[in-house]
């Protein structure tokens, strides 16, 4: 983003969601299709945005529920599984935040 609030294209090597090399136009920001390969465009494959997106709100909903639980009267299978939870969404999380393979980041 600009300082005015103007979405600015970034260069891309390759598809923005697969990381298929090749040119696909540069990725802007306000256009959610914007450097996708055809074959993604045409699976109808979500953005990458979205799935970002989609990722937070699965692991905030683990974490809220996990928050929710009363220790004192959990029963154990109750607090593996929320444990068990937490974690995949930690996990989630961080690979969202790890480099992408192939991408130069």
């Amino acid at each position: 983003m600009t300082a005015n609030g103007h979405a600015v294209s970034v260069p891309v090597p390759g598809c923005t969601l697969c990381a298929t090399p090749g040119d696909f136009g540069p990725r802007n920001l306000s256009d959610p299709r914007s450097g996708l390969c055809p074959a993604c465009m045409a699976a109808g494959k979500p953005t990458r945005d979205g799935l970002e997106r989609a990722v937070m709100i699965v692991a905030g909903q683990s974490l809220a529920a996990a928050e929710a639980l009363s220790l004192a009267t959990a029963a154990p299978e109750e607090l593996a599984y929320h444990l068990g939870a937490v974690k995949r969404g930690l996990r989630a999380v961080l690979q969202l935040l790890a480099p992408v393979e192939g991408t130069g980041r």
